[in-house]
């Protein structure tokens, strides 16, 4: 039976790229697992420290600051952290943005302010969700499609819980980085929320490794 509880981050990585790499299955130049969701226990613990991963927390901070200023432009990011990640180069549209900065997603619409009323008019709430892949945005998405569906706070026992719900998630690059931005998310509504932290649930319908890592 699968493992679905991990006391961090990191032990949650280290769990499911060795479960891709014994039971993920052949697909699109992946190892790939379906419809895989657990919780991590204490989100706020989010640094991944397997030294083969050579994970780089002044890169992750860069990117959460990029998010938080919600400018979808790679050049902002450029100036945050004195450089743009290839990846980010290949993504972005003629105008040198992104549909990926999930700070300019969750910023759409004010739909943290949304969240933050919505919990505080009422802790038993069903509405505390934000949108970020969006039919209404396909046009756009010819290089660059969100790899998150949505993230739902919810508040059990004077706790604010979250659920991140991913269409697709990179376990070597997009999870490791996902993870350390939607946990400081979460920790950013508590705080206006002047709440504890509670679990983060991560749910991925396709969790991959790319061949090249392999």
């Amino acid at each position: 039976m699968a493992k679905t509880l991990f006391k961090n981050a990191n032990e949650a990585y280290d769990y499911q790229l060795n479960k891709i790499l014994i039971d993920g299955v052949d697909f699109d130049d992946t190892k790939a697992l379906f419809n895989v969701g657990f919780t991590i226990a204490n989100p706020m613990d989010n640094h991944i420290t397997n030294k083969e991963r050579n994970w780089s927390l002044e890169y992750a901070e860069a990117e959460w600051e990029w998010y938080k200023s919600g400018d979808r432009s790679i050049d902002k990011l450029g100036q945050i952290y004195g450089k743009i990640p290839p990846i980010w180069e290949k993504m972005a549209d003629s105008n040198r943005n992104v549909n990926s900065n999930y700070g300019y997603q969750w910023q759409r619409n004010n739909q943290i302010d949304y969240v933050c009323a919505k919990l505080r008019q009422n802790k038993n709430t069903r509405h505390a969700a934000i949108s970020i892949y969006d039919a209404k945005e396909w046009s756009s998405y010819r290089k660059d499609t969100p790899c998150t569906y949505a993230v739902q706070f919810t508040i059990l026992d004077n706790k604010l819980n979250m659920s991140v719900l991913m269409r697709s998630n990179d376990i070597w690059y997009g999870f490791c980085n996902d993870q350390y931005q939607f946990s400081m998310l979460q920790q950013m509504i508590a705080e206006r929320l002047t709440i504890e932290i509670g679990t983060y649930y991560h749910f991925a319908h396709n969790l991959h490794l790319y061949n090249n890592k392999l």
